[in-house]
Formats: structure tokens, C-alpha cells, sequence
């Protein structure tokens, strides 16, 4: 994800709240977490389901910067670095769930293998997502690609109810995105943490969050064009608020479901996310609201955000094999917290710890000028 310019402060602001609060709802610790920390189970929304959209939102954002850069080179040169990005990003994705590649057995390591690997995950939605959205715009005219947005959205909705269970359509089981997951992939090579074979990266319910980058993407370029001014911020916040509402109308037949990313629940997260922007651009922008400096927490993680990330989804397995007595690293810090304020408080405690941890690579990162771009 490349970094915004520095006009645009809110933007890398967006960027850090939005990894920050992954890197919290990710790591829990062990007694659980409130329940806006948690995903809603299957239909419904919380405050942690609009996560993982505001990623792929701020994915657009960031290209609305990058894709500048490719009006003024070849059209092989763009596919070039639009492909090789996205085969790095699936490749980092497909590693990061291999890792750390061996499992230990009786003192022992054996090696892990391929064949029980997830293929599919979030870096590796973050790239198709990149790749075809990239495509998008810089090879259809606008018109043409909110009509394209539209297609989608529409098309997987039709899609699941043509070729999932005619008595439970968007069921965990009995949707056509499980079905046509468990044809190609097998179930050996999908997301088990539901306790069954299914993953909520699956192909099929792809093409809907591709809309989630297509939105941040007109999203950035608006305000670019645009400028820091209420005329722009009103409309944003207005558009958010329509999606909004679609989003609550369309839940009554196509429910709002993270898990399938319905496209009820691409409307609710763009719709919330052209909100919050909004606000970013008039308190950091317009208004200078930065009492206490507030917004320099969040700037060397929205600087390194897909680094960051990475940081944050190897550092407790890379620091458990780090075993001090009886426990390792990170089960010291949770034993702490728990001793500190017992049950989801002390669970809180431990995934801030993390947080802010993986907060001080980027620190360090953001002070020697060293931007990670993938």
C-alpha cells in the first residue's frame, strides 16, 4: 500500500485507526473479548466486522495516489507492476498461514505440510481485490466502472440464490461460494476456524469486496480533486449515508453478513467508511483538531500498514517458541494481564500489548524513513 501524500494527513490517520483496531481484534487474549471485538456470529454487524472492509477501503485509497503514475507508461509496464504486486501480496498471504512451516511433536520438529495449507486468506483477497479493481480503473472509464460495481453486487447476489441451497441460500454450508470453494480448493485447503470446511476469503464472494477498493479508490480521487472543503466532505458524508441506508433496506432480503460478504454488507461498510473519512478530512484537515497530537500515534502504522500487519500476524507465533520456565513470551504477558484485571479486561490489556508493540516497529520504521512498499 503506498503512502499518501502529505497533504492528506486524515488518509494515513484512516489507515492507522483501521490496522490498529485489526491488530486488537486479532489477538485476544485468552479469556475472550467483548462482544464489538468479536465478529457477529453469522447475520448481523459489529464494530469489528467493518475491519477488514476499511483495509480493503484504504487499499483504494492509496491507489488513488499510484494509479496516477500509470497514465504516463505502457500499458505492458502497468500490467507488469499491477501483476507482479498482486502475486507478491497472494504469495505473503499463502506464507503467512504456511507459517512457521513446522509443527513440533514429542520435542520434535516435523515439518508442516503443503497439503493441509488455507490457499486462500486476507492478503490474498487484498491482492485479487488490488489486481482486478486496479484493472478497472485504469482500463474503464468511471461511468463504466460504478455500472461494472453495480453488476457485481447485483450478480452475487443472483449467483447465491440460483446456485446455492434452494431452502438455505446464503447457509455456512449450502451457499454456491462453499460449493464452488470445496470443487477447486478441496476442503483440506480451506478455513477451519468455524469448526468446518469454509472459508470467508472464498472465491465466489471476491467479486463483491472487490467494490469495497473501487469506492476507496473514487473515495481518495474526490478528495484530491476536490480539495479540503465542505462541498466535499458534505457529499461524501451524504453518499455514505445513502449506502447506509440501501444497505439497511436490502438486509431484509439479502441479510448483512460478513462471513459471505453480502452485498448488503459491502453497502453498510463503504457507507460507514465514506462517514468516518469524511469526518478525518474535516477535523484533521479543515478543523486542526489535534488536541494532544493525537494523530502522530497513528501515523507510522498508516505509513507501513501492510508491513505492520505482517508484523502482527507472526509476532506471538515467532515469540512462542521463546519459553521462559514454564510459559512462553506471550503467555507470561497474558498471565500478567489476567493477574492485573481478570476475564475479557485483562484480554483487552494483552491484545493493546500487541498492539502497541507492533505500534513500535512502525515508530521505529516511520523515524529512520524506511517505507515498506509491497
Amino acid at each position: 500500500m503506498a503512502e499518501a501524500s502529505p497533504r492528506f494527513l486524515s488518509l494515513d490517520v484512516f489507515r492507522g485507526m483501521t490496522i490498529c483496531f485489526m491488530i486488537i481484534v486479532n489477538t485476544p487474549g485468552s479469556n475472550g473479548a467483548f462482544w464489538p471485538l468479536n465478529h457477529a456470529a453469522w447475520n448481523g454487524f459489529t464494530p469489528t466486522d467493518l475491519v477488514f472492509p476499511s483495509f480493503l477501503f484504504a487499499v483504494g485509497n492509496a491507489m488513488s495516489f499510484t494509479m496516477k503514475k500509470y497514465q504516463q507508461i505502457g500499458t505492458p509496464a502497468v500490467l507488469s507492476k499491477i501483476f507482479r504486486r498482486t502475486a507478491l501480496i497472494f504469495l505473503l498471504g499463502f506464507l503467512l498461514y504456511w507459517f512457521p512451516f513446522f509443527d513440533m511433536h514429542n520435542g520434535h520438529m516435523d515439518w508442516r505440510p503443503i497439503g493441509g495449507t488455507r490457499i486462500l486468506g486476507v492478503l490474498q483477497r487484498i491482492a485479487l481485490c488490488y489486481c482486478l479493481a486496479s484493472l478497472m480503473v485504469h482500463f474503464l472509464s468511471r461511468n463504466t466502472v460504478f455500472l461494472l460495481s453495480a453488476v457485481l453486487l447485483l450478480g452475487y447476489w443472483i449467483i447465491l440464490l440460483v446456485f446455492g441451497d434452494s431452502t438455505q441460500p446464503f447457509g455456512m454450508l449450502t451457499n454456491a461460494g462453499t460449493y464452488l470453494d470445496k470443487a477447486i480448493f478441496g476442503d483440506s485447503h480451506l478455513y477451519h476456524g468455524e469448526g468446518v470446511a469454509f472459508d470467508p476469503e472464498g472465491l465466489l464472494s471476491t467479486m463483491t469486496s472487490i467494490v469495497n477498493v473501487v469506492i476507496g479508490f473514487y473515495a481518495g480521487k474526490f478528495i484530491q480533486e476536490k480539495g479540503k472543503t465542505y462541498e466535499a466532505i458534505s457529499k461524501m458524508m451524504l453518499v455514505g449515508a445513502l449506502f447506509i441506508f440501501i444497505a439497511i433496506c436490502w438486509d431484509s432480503v439479502f441479510p448483512i453478513n460478513k462471513k459471505l460478504w453480502t452485498s448488503s454488507f459491502v453497502m453498510i461498510t463503504t457507507g460507514i467508511d465514506l462517514v468516518v473519512i469524511s469526518f478525518l478530512v474535516y477535523a484533521v484537515e479543515i478543523r486542526k483538531w489535534n488536541y494532544l497530537n493525537w494523530t502522530a500515534f497513528f501515523l507510522p502504522i498508516g505509513k507501513n500498514p501492510l508491513f505492520v500487519y505482517l508484523v502482527s500476524e507472526t509476532i506471538i507465533t515467532i515469540l512462542s517458541f521463546v519459553v521462559l520456565g514454564s510459559k512462553s513470551i506471550p503467555g507470561w504477558v497474558d498471565t500478567f494481564w489476567q493477574y492485573v484485571a481478570f476475564g475479557k479486561v485483562g484480554s483487552l490489556l494483552f491484545a493493546i500489548t500487541v498492539m502497541l508493540t507492533c505500534w513500535l516497529v512502525g515508530y521505529i520504521l516511520d523515524k529512520r524513513k524506511i517505507y515498506i512498499r509491497v
